[in-house]
């Protein structure tokens, strides 16, 4: 055997054995903190057609927002492929009962798997269409009749044609005062229709967001007791994980189509903790 052919032959062979050990890289690597270790975790790796691992996920309802009111069971909409979740938005061409013009895929994990503080680390991408919203983000496990403050933290959302990642803390105050004058919402250019990385490190006093490890934005709680009455911060408690693909109009800019397949796809999401 030729020197150049033994020499190429290593390479490959150097590279199968790091290409194997990337996933186990990527666990050891992602949280970045050794204080912290791997709590809830889907890779998303049952057969192709499969619906997401029941034990931790469920279909989120309808209901009458933006993101969720063309929402569907349908399996055309949620499934595994490839050892990835796939989301859509598809044309209603189907379901003949059904008013919605769309049907959109979107799972959570309420009353099923809840976190407070933590890191969370999302592998992701999307299309650049007209319309596209989709999200991972994280909702309040309100117990069933109890009214909270509103709290809600976007690790991540797109919006239409926009080569960009935004990410967003909503609080009660927040949302009740739409000039408050508080940083808590950020944007990252990126081609989100490549593989990216997005994530939290949520603590009793920030919501800090990253995009392929590096910071892009934070969200302090602040020492002013006015503010802290008026619900400044209201990320005390668990959240649970939604994923899902949605089509917007009217805001941001976007116009959505309702003829066209909107489709993200997620590869794993990842939750750490610090040890106790």
């Amino acid at each position: 055997m030729h020197t150049k052919t033994k020499i190429v032959m290593a390479a490959f062979a150097a590279l199968a054995v790091l290409s194997f050990a990337e996933p186990a890289r990527q666990r050891e690597v992602a949280a970045n903190d050794s204080q912290y270790i791997l709590v809830f975790n889907d890779e998303f790796n049952l057969p192709n057609g499969s619906q997401p691992d029941p034990t931790k996920w469920s279909r989120c309802p309808r209901f009458h927002s933006l993101w969720n009111r063309w929402v569907s069971d349908s399996k055309k909409v949620v499934y595994i492929k490839g050892g990835k979740l796939v989301c859509r938005a598809i044309p209603n061409r189907t379901e003949k009962a059904d008013t919605a013009r769309m049907l959109t895929g979107a799972i959570w994990s309420r009353d099923k798997y809840a976190f407070k503080y933590g890191k969370l680390l999302v592998r992701m991408k999307t299309n650049v269409y007209d319309g596209n919203f989709p999200a991972a983000w994280l909702g309040q496990q309100r117990p069933t009749g109890l009214q909270m403050p509103y709290g809600e933290i976007d690790v991540v959302e797109m919006f239409g044609k926009k080569k960009e990642s935004c990410h967003t803390a909503h609080t009660q105050y927040t949302i009740d005062n739409p000039r408050h004058g508080l940083r808590n919402a950020f944007r990252h250019e990126i081609d989100v229709t490549k593989w990216h990385v997005y994530g939290i490190e949520w603590t009793p006093d920030y919501v800090k967001w990253t995009v392929d490890g590096e910071e892009v934005g934070a969200y302090y709680k602040v020492a002013n007791k006015t503010l802290q009455q008026k619900h400044q911060w209201t990320f005390d408690s668990d959240y649970y994980i939604l994923l899902n693909q949605s089509v917007g109009d009217g805001v941001h800019d976007m116009k959505q189509d309702v003829n066209r397949v909107y489709e993200t796809q997620f590869d794993w999401i990842r939750v750490y903790q610090k040890q106790k």
